[in-house]
């Protein structure tokens, strides 16, 4: 397998995921949910597409670098899938099930994503 094939998979099946929650959330949550409660699944499933297209672009990097910025990249997309998982995955199941404390996880997801996107530059430039 090809380096990077992994995160262009991951990227793909969480792209889908976020494709079919948005729709669950336009056609299922509308009216049930509290505004404020859509408005955090809508920015949970935002997000989720954004970093799936993340990971696929660290995939596609990873295979055009060699060494040590493949090392960075690699390193970018478990922490941007980690990013997934508690940002997005922890809103997500905080609006569907109303455990509050499901929160807690979007700081971390969301320092993780940031520090991945440094990991990307940083690997990019010294491809």
């Amino acid at each position: 397998m090809k380096p990077g094939n992994v995160f262009v998979a991951w990227g793909g099946f969480l792209a889908a995921l976020a494709m079919a929650l948005g729709a669950v959330g336009s056609h299922l949550l509308q009216g049930r949910l509290s505004p404020a409660l859509m408005n955090i699944y809508h920015i949970a499933n935002q997000f989720q597409i954004y970093h799936a297209l993340g990971l696929i672009l660290v995939g596609i990097l990873m295979q055009s670098q060699q060494g040590r910025s493949v090392t960075l990249l690699r390193w970018a997309g478990w922490i941007m899938l980690l990013g997934i998982f508690l940002f997005c995955g922890g809103l997500t199941v905080l609006t569907l099930t109303g455990w509050m404390w499901m929160a807690i996880l979007a700081p971390f997801g969301g320092t993780a994503f940031i520090v991945a996107w440094i990991l990307v530059g940083v690997g990019a430039l010294r491809g």
